[in-house]
């Protein structure tokens, strides 16, 4: 991915919890997330960006390999040149989200 550009805040921000999350988000877009969701890992871990609602099982990992900046933990195309960057944490607790194009 040469001319890669990636544009964030640089901020890290709070995973939100599922009772965060609306009802009508929640069965709409994950409802493949079924009960019991504790035990899957599930009650936490959702991201809003600019509108959209995420989970951070939905984020590919990055990998040595990859053509990404290795600052970054793992990726979500939405098409073939565009996406969401996450960076997570030490904790796992927060996370860093960026867009990027080529």
């Amino acid at each position: 991915m040469s001319d890669l550009k990636i544009t964030t805040d640089h901020k890290w921000k709070n995973f939100k919890y599922r009772y965060e999350v609306p009802e009508k988000i929640l069965s709409s877009e994950f409802d493949w997330m079924k009960e019991p969701y504790e035990d899957w890992g599930y009650e936490d871990g959702f991201i809003q960006y600019k509108g959209n609602w995420y989970h951070q099982s939905e984020f590919m990992r990055i990998d040595n390999n990859s053509p990404f900046p290795k600052s970054w933990h793992g990726y979500s195309s939405d098409s073939f040149f565009s996406g969401i960057l996450i960076e997570l944490s030490g904790d796992g607790e927060q996370y860093k989200i960026g867009w990027y194009c080529s």
